[in-house]
């Protein structure tokens, strides 16, 4: 029986852009987190007592900023050798040999597949033999499968590349390659890299995106982790165990207000999204972002007054205990209530209002001249904020919040609905 870990995608000391901008941001856990989910890796293997450990590419983002980068992974590197577990590596898009300009000496245990050519690497004590190349620059554009030897006879075979497949949303096209180009060498297991959504493409053979070992961003949700392999002695697959390594974990909270008009309602349904994203974390962050949808009269309030549904989601945030949750963002994408044509048939006035609006939503620029006197009936703050934000590209977004607290005053008379 052999056993082993495919993961991919660690992206050690990955930045984390622009935490600074979120206030009250647990900065520290968040940019370290590429490193505590790769530790985790590192004791899952050992506690596991695999016979290797594959690396399907993109173990640094990005070119070190000091030796502390490299230090980091050969002290976990070493770890393993003195379990005995061998460590097969190959460079990503991310780490490609041009890319990564300072190195250090590895552990005897780590084998780094060559970025010029595909090679091959039997698994001294085991009937295994590992196949693979790594990117010798950021962009592959050309098919690196077709030089990958054929199956050795009598031996466990695995494949290990770093590849887009035939696309996947959201990553750029990198050595792309068919399913049945993988199939075509007659690999037991391919162990892929790149996507960092895990995906089992194939049970028959196995080829398997292991995602990335660390959510990074919103647009990287839900658990992130490994795959924990078994192969039996007749060299086939039995198992590929799905296991998580990530410590903080990125979720969208979508609360639906349709129908909605209570605010205390709206915050009584936040809470229970966040308290069910605490419990399936298992004790891990919970990064969220939280979207409202839906519609209610609430529309109006959440866009005129965005700083203080901050203030009251992040206060339910508190009440779930210390780093138990952080709010990202929130997100507005809730409709109102109020009938438009009746509205635009209240008066001429009115009528003229709600054209400009429309016609101000599908267009692209400055502010339009008409939007700009409506402004005028806005308090200073909000004035000043809204045209702040407006010259930093975020014309789309700041447009509904106008267009949703014009219409609200619309719909209202002193308060009270016409």
């Amino acid at each position: 029986m052999i056993r082993f870990i495919h993961a991919a995608d660690s992206h050690i000391d990955s930045p984390l852009k622009g935490l600074e901008q979120h206030d009250g941001a647990p900065v520290d856990l968040l940019r370290g987190a590429t490193r505590r989910a790769f530790e985790n890796l590192i004791q899952l293997a050992i506690d596991e007592n695999v016979d290797f450990l594959v690396i399907a590419g993109d173990l640094y983002d990005a070119d070190w900023r000091n030796y502390g980068t490299g230090l980091f992974f050969r002290g976990q590197m070493v770890r393993l050798r003195d379990r005995g577990i061998p460590v097969y590596l190959i460079a990503g898009n991310h780490d490609a040999a041009s890319v990564i300009t300072k190195k250090l000496s590895l552990p005897d245990n780590v084998h780094v597949f060559s970025t010029r050519t595909a090679e091959s690497k039997e698994v001294a004590g085991h009937p295994a033999v590992i196949h693979g190349r790594g990117f010798p620059h950021r962009a592959v554009p050309e098919n690196l499968v077709v030089d990958y030897p054929a199956a050795v006879a009598g031996k466990f075979n695995l494949g290990l590349l770093h590849t887009s497949l035939t696309g996947r949303p959201g990553h750029d096209t990198y050595a792309p390659c068919l399913e049945k180009d993988l199939r075509q060498k007659g690999y037991g297991y391919w162990a892929l890299g790149h996507v960092h959504q895990p995906e089992v493409i194939c049970r028959d053979p196995w080829i398997v995106f292991a995602g990335n070992c660390q959510g990074r961003d919103v647009r990287e949700t839900g658990p992130r982790g490994c795959r924990l392999v078994t192969v039996n002695d007749c060299l086939d697959v039995e198992t590929a165990e799905w296991r998580d390594l990530d410590v903080v974990r990125w979720q969208v909270l979508a609360i639906d207000l349709a129908g909605v008009t209570e605010e205390s309602e709206a915050l009584s349904r936040v809470t229970k999204a966040m308290a069910g994203a605490i419990n399936e974390a298992e004790g891990r962050l919970v990064a969220a972002r939280v979207v409202f949808t839906g519609a209610t009269p609430l529309h109006g309030s959440l866009h005129r007054e965005p700083h203080r549904w901050r203030a009251e989601l992040l206060g339910r945030a508190q009440d779930q205990g210390e780093e138990a949750i952080w709010i990202e963002r929130i997100k507005v994408s809730t409709s109102p209530v109020y009938n438009l044509a009746q509205l635009a048939e209240r008066d001429a006035l009115t009528k003229i209002v709600l054209e400009t609006l429309e016609q101000a939503s599908v267009e692209h620029g400055n502010l339009p001249g008409e939007i700009e006197e409506m402004l005028d009936v806005l308090p200073p703050e909000v004035r000043s904020e809204i045209e702040s934000d407006w010259s930093e590209n975020r014309r789309a977004t700041l447009m509904e919040d106008v267009r949703a607290i014009i219409l609200d005053a619309l719909g209202t008379k002193g308060g009270q609905a016409p």
